[in-house]
């Protein structure tokens, strides 16, 4: 259970995106906006 939580704690403190992530995520602002 620690373990888990500790990599939760790494993946709020850096995100680790992928580029198909990140082109969603452009999708979703643009759309937002």
């Amino acid at each position: 259970m620690a373990k888990s939580q500790n990599s939760q704690k790494q993946t709020r403190k850096q995100p680790l995106k992928t580029p198909a992530q990140k082109k969603a995520d452009k999708r979703l602002k643009k759309s937002a906006r």
